[in-house]
């Protein structure tokens, strides 16, 4: 088979106006980017806003494993398989960060046959939103240190100060740095660190902004620390929102390209899924919504974490809800939860374990998928698994995954062929989900905003993780106080953990109940809107690996970009 770039540049691609003629838009409400890219004005919902909304569906997964699930294939996949069967469907997805590009994990534009293109312009700049990020956030971190060099006039306390720069690149140097080292026109030195620029609260506002008034206000509520008196200092005391707000004003607007098959995808923000939200935009879920008869998006990681945070906080910050969704799985990752095999990220997987037919390890994995089943059907919300099939795997381990999703809740569990055939081969998900989401469904949160701090992290923790009980650091038990004090108790929940275990401690595999899940620190994200408690240990800076792809990456003799996957 052809590598995914060379399936990517053998596509005859649509001029993007014609992609958007298509789909319902005006000339005049696009923005251009050369002839396949396009930013879509945000007045056009007022122009379609007595057209009803299509059917939104959610596609997660079960617990990630190095190996990869294909669940960005199976958001565009199944866009085209109900394209196939004569549906007018949209998918929307998230920017990747070109950290991740030239690290381990590869892009984000879907794979094989289902993939959204130009695949190289969507994993390298783009339109430029992710550069925007940056700019804004690292705008407030230089009015930061000059406040404090200028005589610190709103009495800071340096030690309180939790804003850091940020760079759209693994670099395991900046995790920890000392800033203003220039002498006395160096500024004040201080310990700081650089975070990669989609894990900046900027991106998780660009996110879950609705307007730019929205994203104004938002911009200006962002807390940087606290002034010696205890109280917290914003980016608006500081004067910086304004011009951060400049800067963001034209990556507000989604960005529209197509798939293989020359129908339309939404790609806009990107936020971190195990610090944020892990969701596309709310701005181009609402357009998409208008325009097609479906629309597919995607969360972050495993449903524990991405679908959880898709219902409790996108929808309500949205008030839109998924009609279905979608748990992609793998026979291969479910031995692994099993025990058949381990795999570390960045190593060479152990095919012959892989390929060899073991039951029993499916079947002990398959908990895996069965508590994410359960789980969702929590939210009111029917359940269809797409398994992602392979050549080798067996009959018997097929029917041991489609039993257990089935006996868990799932409506249906359907083989995806979508990475070889494209559309041809999501026909058959496409109708089992077109059957979900005509299911009479409405969204429940797993907890009211209402609820004390604790009460909605212990709820997560029970609900979603099955944890017994939840530890919190002395930390922790401060900032609950604090943040209740400050009024900011009734903001939503966004758990920070790792994404690859129910529980803190990623190597712990399959399910867990009945574990003591740590809360070691809870941090503030006014400007997105919620709260984050850290669960164990978590890196807002990744690193390189031994053998970066970014090795791989080249130009031919001819000007072509070569090795991007």
């Amino acid at each position: 088979m052809l590598t995914d770039l060379e399936i990517a540049q053998a596509a005859t691609l649509r001029p993007i106006t014609d992609v958007a003629e298509g789909m319902g838009l005006q000339s005049d409400e696009l923005e251009m980017y050369g002839h396949y890219k396009a930013k879509v004005h945000l007045e056009v919902r007022d122009r379609l806003a007595d057209r009803p909304q299509g059917k939104y569906v959610l596609v997660t997964a079960i617990t990630p494993t190095p190996l990869g699930e294909g669940k960005t294939v199976t958001t565009i996949g199944l866009a085209q398989g109900l394209q196939y069967v004569g549906k007018q469907a949209i998918c929307t997805l998230r920017q990747p960060s070109m950290g991740p590009v030239f690290g381990i994990k590869g892009g984000a534009a879907g794979g094989g046959y289902a993939q959204v293109v130009p695949m190289e312009d969507l994993n390298l700049h783009f339109t430029g939103d992710i550069h925007a990020v940056g700019a804004a956030n690292n705008l407030l971190a230089a009015m930061i240190d000059a406040s404090l060099w200028h005589g610190n006039p709103e009495d800071l306390d340096p030690q309180s100060l939790s804003w850091n720069r940020v760079v759209d690149m693994n670099d395991v140097a900046l995790r920890h740095i000392v800033t203003g080292l220039g002498g006395a026109k160096g500024g004040v030195p201080r310990e700081a660190q650089f975070d990669i620029a989609v894990a900046s609260e900027i991106m998780a506002i660009l996110a879950l902004t609705t307007s730019l008034q929205d994203l104004r206000h938002r911009l200006g509520r962002i807390q940087i620390g606290l002034n010696r008196a205890g109280k917290p200092v914003t980016a608006e005391n500081l004067g910086a929102a304004g011009a951060m707000a400049v800067l963001m004003k034209d990556a507000l607007m989604p960005n529209l390209m197509q798939r293989l098959d020359g129908g339309p995808a939404f790609v806009h923000a990107g936020p971190f899924a195990n610090i944020a939200i892990g969701c596309n935009s709310i701005v181009a879920d609402q357009i998409a919504l208008k325009l097609g008869e479906y629309v597919v998006t995607e969360a972050g990681f495993g449903a524990d974490i991405g679908a959880e945070k898709f219902m409790d906080i996108k929808c309500r910050a949205a008030g839109l809800a998924p009609n279905a969704v979608v748990i992609v799985a793998t026979v291969k990752a479910l031995k692994m939860h099993g025990g058949a095999f381990q795999q570390k990220p960045g190593k060479k997987p152990p095919m012959e374990e892989i390929m060899k037919p073991n039951p029993a390890a499916t079947e002990k994995g398959a908990q895996n998928l069965s508590q994410h089943i359960e789980n969702l059907r929590k939210f009111g919300v029917p359940v269809v698994v797409a398994l992602n099939a392979f050549p080798y795997d067996t009959p018997e381990e097929t029917e041991i995954v489609r039993a257990a999703a089935l006996s868990a809740g799932a409506e249906a569990a359907v083989e995806s062929l979508v990475h070889s055939q494209g559309g041809e081969g999501g026909a058959a998900l496409a109708e089992a989900v077109i059957a979900a989401a005509d299911k009479p469904s409405e969204l429940k949160f797993l907890y009211p905003l209402e609820a004390p701090i604790k009460e909605k992290i212990e709820t997560i923790a029970r609900e979603i993780y099955r944890a017994g009980e939840v530890q919190y650091s002395p930390v922790a038990e401060k900032k609950i106080k604090q943040f209740t004090k400050q009024g900011l108790d009734k903001l939503p929940i966004c758990m920070a953990k790792t994404h690859l275990s129910f529980t803190h401690d990623p190597d712990v595999k399959n399910v867990a109940p009945g574990f003591t899940l740590p809360i070691r620190d809870i941090r503030p994200s006014v400007g997105a809107g919620f709260l984050y408690p850290l669960c164990g240990e978590m890196s807002t800076m990744p690193a390189l690996p031994t053998r970066p792809a970014a090795v791989d990456v080249d130009l031919d003799d001819n000007g072509n970009i070569v090795g991007l996957f």
